[in-house]
């Protein structure tokens, strides 16, 4: 996909933020901001393949990292020093804490003009994988439906979905819940998410913001049928896409071959096929679908088309796109 211009951008990061945050800044000019979150293991490296490449088109870009859901919480568990991988508080603190952050960091703008004069806090998207796609829906509006929750958990093993152990812990925490929508989320991508129990048909019909969902048809973590196209189906925004990577993986957007140690290290069969390709992938669609729906530049939207994904697919990871489906198809 050709660019309109590509901008130089700065690395700014908050280690004593409400959440250790990094910020990718482009050189001069006022932009739309994008917050990025990880999944369950994930740090702020996660996703900095992607921070970089929509900040040298000219996005803010703020990438989270959740304490209690990072690389370090699973090594605390392996190594014994926590006794589970995720608390049930999490469900609710990301969300929250990424809302905090966003206050936190119009506060810090008013008073700094290196920031407050070059971030549209009116503009704000977020992108998230896996947990942060989780992350994502909630702040993107869909809600939590404790009914569903209730039929699908415990989960049974019949089921071969590995994500409703996370979903049901939400069934845990003290009720009511507190919002978990960001009123500022004006658009947003969700990789791999996990959806179908927490927040159900109900939940995931409250979002009105433009949405996509991206899904593996290889997803063994959060698999395809019951997270991504079946919910897909659910949402009653008029502006949603589904982006199915044939044969790709829970872990094809996220794998970094150069990392030089993994605490946890993956299989190669869950990998799956070209992960550099997947990330292409959505380095290109991600970037048109930010800047129709924050930057207003209608120019891209020719790149959120059918044939336009059919013209970027591969024959490693095929590539499709969805604007409308049912429950029958």
């Amino acid at each position: 996909m050709t660019s309109a211009g590509h901008y130089r951008w700065e690395l700014y990061s908050f280690e004593e933020a409400i959440l250790p945050t990094d910020l990718y800044l482009p050189q001069g000019q006022y932009a739309p901001l994008v917050v990025l979150s990880h999944g369950l293991g994930g740090d702020r490296t996660t996703l900095a393949y992607l921070a970089k490449h929509l900040a040298s088109h000219g996005f803010a870009v703020v990438v989270v990292e959740h304490p209690g859901s990072s690389e370090t919480q699973i090594s605390a568990l392996l190594n014994g020093q926590a006794s589970q991988a995720v608390e049930p508080e999490e469900m609710i603190r990301r969300p929250t804490s990424v809302q905090a952050l966003l206050d936190q960091l119009e506060i810090m703008a008013q008073g700094d003009p290196n920031l407050g004069n070059r971030i549209d806090f009116q503009r704000v998207g977020v992108l998230g994988q896996s947990l942060g796609a989780y992350t994502t829906l909630a702040l993107a509006g869909a809600t939590v439906d404790l009914e569903t929750l209730a039929e699908h958990c415990p989960p049974r093993s019949s089921q071969l979905n590995l994500s409703l152990l996370l979903q049901c812990l939400v069934l845990t925490l003290p009720q009511p819940l507190t919002s978990l929508q960001d009123n500022r989320v004006q658009a947003a991508i969700a990789i791999n998410p996990l959806d179908s129990a927490v927040f159900g048909s109900d939940g995931l019909a409250n979002i009105e913001a433009p949405i996509m969902i991206v899904s593996g048809s290889a997803d063994t973590v959060t698999p395809a049928l019951a997270e991504q196209i079946r919910p897909f189906a659910w949402i009653k925004s008029s502006e949603r896409y589904l982006l199915i990577m044939e044969g790709g993986t829970h872990f094809s957007a996220i794998h970094n071959p150069q990392a030089v140690e993994e605490s946890t290290p993956t299989p190669e069969a869950a990998i799956g096929p070209s992960p550099e390709l997947a990330q292409r992938y959505v380095k290109a669609i991600s970037l048109a679908f930010f800047k129709v729906y924050l930057a207003q530049e209608d120019f891209y939207r020719q790149y959120l088309t059918p044939s336009y994904t059919a013209a970027l697919s591969q024959p490693d990871i095929p590539l499709s796109l969805i604007r409308e489906l049912t429950l029958d198809e």
